[in-house]
């Protein structure tokens, strides 16, 4: 399960109220922006990007310190293209979701020579969860903030959750709640306090799973044709990562087909 896509789709549904959680203040008129950026462009998939009248707040949620490029070169480099684009102030929040002690998550900025550059950390579970129980889009947040008394604090979402009057509102945060609370909880805990029916009927329930579903096809189709082709180009890569899931195991079929790169072009230009 996406958690951090999970937490990408809240934040750009309710963006007025993370933006008001993570800058401290009541803050209207937010917009999301594409997750794209320009120079040579890179896919954002657990990124958000808010514009409020007067700066870009960008927020990035990790459930476990990635392999790769460590964070605070990831937050410069994000950095640098914001404000290179907008030419706004640029507030940055990485998120951890998963309690770990590992070193990184406690790295607040970047450092090399004479380049300084750096941004806020937010850890969950050292959160007070009463900002987040106050407003039910906040809500599947609050099961991984701190408490004393972790199955009370669930028990205390759940109750706040059942409190939503809009059906469908509280069946996306409830599905939401459920999937993050996964992170700390016993499934069996879970089960108890939320119904598992709500979950499997909710809407976002089935875009999640969907979300999982594209990103597993799209690793199964990308090893090959980088092993095949070599390291594609932004274009190619950005045509193959719009596929549907069925596109995506119809061109893992159709590679075996394939003899030149040629091959792999007229394929993706005919499914325009």
């Amino acid at each position: 399960m996406q958690f951090d896509n999970l937490c990408k789709y809240l934040a750009e549904k309710y963006p007025d109220k993370f933006a008001s959680w993570l800058l401290g203040q009541p803050t209207t008129s937010v917009e999301v922006l594409k997750n794209e950026l320009s120079l040579e462009p890179i896919r954002a998939d657990s990124v958000t990007f808010l514009r409020t009248q007067s700066q870009i707040l960008h927020l990035e949620f990790q459930v476990q310190v990635p392999s790769g490029k460590p964070m605070p070169l990831r937050m410069l480099n994000y950095f640098v293209r914001l404000y290179w684009q907008y030419n706004l102030p640029v507030t940055q929040v990485l998120i951890w979701l998963q309690q770990t002690t590992n070193p990184a998550v406690f790295e607040t900025q970047f450092r090399q020579g004479l380049t300084s550059h750096g941004y806020q950390v937010i850890r969950m579970w050292e959160q007070p969860p009463e900002p987040l129980l106050q407003d039910p889009a906040l809500l599947p947040m609050a099961v991984l903030a701190a408490s004393d008394n972790a199955t009370e604090l669930l028990t205390q979402v759940a109750s706040e959750v059942a409190k939503i009057e809009s059906n469908v509102q509280r069946q996306e945060i409830s599905a939401s709640t459920e999937i993050l609370a996964g992170l700390r909880f016993n499934k069996n805990l879970i089960r108890n306090l939320f119904r598992e029916g709500m979950m499997r009927e909710s809407v976002i329930y089935q875009d999640i799973l969907e979300e999982g579903r594209q990103e597993e096809a799209l690793k199964m189709v990308m090893r090959p044709l980088t092993r095949r082709f070599g390291t594609l180009s932004p274009d190619l890569q950005a045509r193959i990562q719009v596929l549907s899931v069925a596109q995506l195991e119809d061109l893992n079929e159709a590679l075996f087909d394939f003899s030149e790169f040629s091959d792999l072009v007229n394929w993706l230009e005919e499914r325009r």
